[in-house]
């Protein structure tokens, strides 16, 4: 194959054909557990966090709320992935085997989303969210009263039997404008080409450069929707979970409502059998005994590869 501008361009419209062929194969899921914002700056503060809008009665002025300011950003990151062919697979029409790489390059960004948004959960045991605390953990602090003078209460989202060897998982109220998860979008997956004959990696190397870019990070929402279980995976379990997060409330004591609509339940792959098991089965097996399943019907089962 001669190599000519026309060549050029022609391959880098297929090589970006095979891409997007590739991203319509892939199935994220992480909308399922985050609320995608988008970003105009190198990073965002989610200032508004920690507080839930409440009604009281109007006598008098309006008593304004001031935002509570817990500082919590996320800031942008960059990613790629980028691919080299090599001149003289051009020069020989030896272009078959890039296909299915560029195939797969937009299968891994479709599915990029999901390889940041699901490990948050396992973080969110050592990993601090907005006010302070681990995402799960079992001292949240919330104020008694709405103008913030009364004495701190503290709530747990975390369940965690120290006995128990098995993976964690994790019951989400998704039901919400926000998701207990937040995926920051500043600029989406673009595919970008150095395919100048004139480029010093073509002229010293023989490499055309193909890539793919994008601008995002991940973070964390409300931990009030999100309880995270380091323990067996059964229906006492799940009510146990369901249970606490409907005692969650706002500063004032104000009940939020968490947890009464069909919830989220996230499991690894070991524990996904089980899960469906609990939500579609009308009788269920607990300790050699068929019992009817209250729970049937109550969650949206979603095992992510990248838990």
């Amino acid at each position: 194959m001669i190599i000519t501008s026309a060549t050029l361009n022609g391959l880098r419209t297929g090589f970006k054909k095979n891409f997007e062929d590739g991203k319509v194969k892939g199935q994220p899921m992480f909308q399922e557990v985050a609320t995608v914002v988008p970003s105009s700056s190198k990073s965002n503060t989610y200032g508004w966090l920690g507080q839930w809008p409440g009604f009281r009665e109007w006598i008098g002025p309006r008593v304004m709320k001031s935002m509570k300011e817990h500082a919590y950003s996320i800031t942008n990151k960059d990613f790629e992935s980028s691919v080299e062919v090599d001149r003289n697979d051009i020069d020989d029409d030896n272009l078959g085997v890039y296909a299915p790489m560029f195939n797969e390059m937009g299968y891994a960004a479709s599915v990029f989303p999901d390889e940041l948004v699901f490990p948050m959960l396992a973080a969110g045991f050592t990993t601090v969210c907005y006010d302070g605390q681990y995402f799960f953990d079992t001292d949240h602090p919330v104020n008694a009263e709405v103008d913030g003078t009364g004495a701190d209460t503290s709530y747990a989202n975390a369940i965690i039997d120290a006995g128990y060897v098995g993976e964690a998982w994790y019951l989400l109220d998704t039901s919400r404008s926000l998701k207990p998860l937040i995926f920051q979008d500043r600029k989406g997956m673009q595919f970008v080409a150095m395919d100048n004959p004139n480029d010093e990696a073509v002229f010293t190397n023989k490499i055309f450069r193909y890539g793919v870019d994008c601008r995002c990070n991940v973070g964390y929402g409300f931990w009030q929707m999100a309880i995270g279980v380091k323990k067996a995976l059964t229906r006492d379990t799940l009510w146990e979970a369901i249970n606490l997060m409907r005692s969650f409330k706002a500063d004032g004591g104000r009940p939020l409502g968490l947890g009464k609509n069909t919830l989220t339940l996230v499991v690894p792959s070991s524990l996904e059998k089980l899960a469906k098991q609990i939500n579609t089965r009308e009788m269920i097996d607990e300790g050699g005994v068929s019992v009817s399943n209250e729970l049937k019907g109550q969650f949206k089962v979603v095992s992510p590869d990248f838990l």
